[in-house]
């Protein structure tokens, strides 16, 4: 393959799936849109060359060969946020809720139409840079010993990085310019989640759950995030919660 010049405005699409013709088809539809797409069939292959070069969005399949879309996850979470689309053949709610875990940050069942698997991707892609497109730069966030820099979307816990996919770094953003505020379930998934995406049950409770194991808090005993019984989250601000 040619190399590719970065200069040249494409979106850089890596897809990692082992469905050769399903990636012609891919790759086919979406030239037109603007993107520049590579894909690799195996899961070492893809974690590879999704670390080795720089991507706009990752497309992975679940149901790879040898190592597993879960695995390959698993891997490029460990340094890399880059957004993530997940597909899959069997459409369980139990995998969504693993990859969602693992940081994915959206799935698609493999009978997608090919608008839709457009509409999605550039939502997750929106989601991670619509931060730069401001006119005016956000101010940095601080609640106790938490960061939060909206323009760079980087987030510290005591001066130690946070590392959060682009939908963690969305809600912990929502949570924190509401400080000391309840935030429904719906007002949360209307802010961090754009009209293309499917929403369904839980994926609110999960987002929330993996946020708190990396800022290392206790669902039972929370320095930072309160489950609201029947109403929603709040992040808990420390300069009115012991006044």
């Amino acid at each position: 393959m040619t190399a590719h010049s970065p200069n040249d405005g494409a979106q850089r699409l890596l897809v990692i799936d082992d469905d050769r013709k399903l990636c012609r088809l891919i790759t086919d539809y979406l030239a037109p849109f603007g993107y520049h797409v590579r894909a690799v069939h195996s899961g070492s292959e893809g974690v590879e060359v999704a670390l080795a070069e720089t991507w706009h969005a990752l497309i992975l399949d679940l149901m790879l060969p040898g190592m597993d879309g879960f695995e390959v996850l698993k891997q490029i979470r460990r340094q890399s946020d880059v957004p993530v689309l997940m597909l899959t053949a069997r459409g369980d709610e139990a995998d969504r809720i693993v990859g969602l875990e693992l940081g994915a940050d959206d799935f698609l069942p493999k009978t997608f139409s090919t608008r839709e698997l457009l509409a999605r991707l550039r939502a997750v892609m929106r989601r991670s840079t619509r931060a730069g497109a401001k006119d005016a730069p956000e101010a940095e966030i601080v609640v106790g010993k938490l960061r939060i820099n909206p323009e760079a979307r980087v987030a510290s816990l005591a001066d130690h990085p946070l590392t959060l996919t682009p939908v963690e770094f969305d809600l912990l953003l929502v949570l924190a310019r509401a400080k000391g505020r309840i935030k429904t379930r719906d007002q949360l998934l209307e802010q961090i989640r754009e009209r293309d995406y499917e929403v369904f049950d839980r994926s609110i409770d999960v987002h929330i759950s993996a946020l708190r194991k990396k800022l290392g808090d206790d669902a039972k005993t929370p320095h930072f995030i309160r489950t609201v019984r029947s109403a929603g989250y709040m992040l808990i601000n420390p300069e009115t919660e012991h006044a």
